[in-house]
């Protein structure tokens, strides 16, 4: 589990910051503003050095637990899988999901240094209650990452549902390594390596100064 994590975890560095917005109908570039306006919220508080690296990673946790679609990342990614659950199994695995995704991706990100300039807003797909959203981030050394946030409207909010970063979707991904784990072994077998990874998380977590 641990090479398909790291990959996927290097990826929510370079496809960080996501968003979702109010609205009764879908706007043409309301999700790519949407988008654009937490990428500039998550960067403040990145570069916000009076932070204490608890409340930084704090209000980093909110931003991201506020506009992410978790749960409905988390079905994808098990897919089939999912109509095996009940229903106190998918509440489980909902969270531990959520939480494992929320630390990794925020100890990946801590150290980033760019700005809003460094990320380029290419172009906006918008199909009524579905949107995506492609940008560039630009990195060091002139290297380029291409990045796509895919986004669904439900009661009115817009949420993240996917990551595609350079052609290769997140979810797919979960998909296919959790698919591989679960003929292997089982649903147990599975949440057991999702917290023995999410300790591994929080043993990197920089600790409250």
């Amino acid at each position: 589990m641990h090479s398909w994590y790291r990959r996927i975890t290097m990826w929510m560095l370079a496809g960080s910051l996501l968003l979702a917005g109010n609205a009764t109908l879908a706007k043409a570039g309301e999700p790519q503003e949407k988008i654009r306006q937490t990428v500039n919220d998550v960067l403040t508080v990145l570069s916000n050095k009076a932070l204490q690296p608890q409340e930084r990673r704090t209000q980093i946790r909110q931003t991201v637990l506020q506009r992410f679609g978790f749960e409905e990342m988390a079905k994808r990614s098990l897919a089939r899988h999912w109509q095996t659950l009940n229903p106190q199994q998918r509440q489980e695995f909902v969270e531990l999901f959520t939480d494992l995704l929320e630390r990794s991706y925020i100890n990946r990100i801590e150290g980033y240094s760019g700005g809003p300039d460094s990320v380029r807003y290419i172009k906006e797909d918008l199909r009524e209650d579905t949107a995506s959203v492609q940008t560039e981030i630009r990195r060091q050394r002139d290297l380029s990452v291409q990045v796509e946030y895919r986004l669904l409207r439900a009661e009115g909010d817009w949420k993240v549902y996917d990551i595609v970063i350079e052609g290769v979707s997140l979810v797919n991904n979960y998909r296919t390594q959790f698919n591989t784990i679960m003929a292997k072994d089982s649903y147990a077998g599975l949440v057991k390596q999702m917290r023995l990874k999410l300790e591994q998380e929080k043993a990197t977590a920089p600790q409250q100064g």
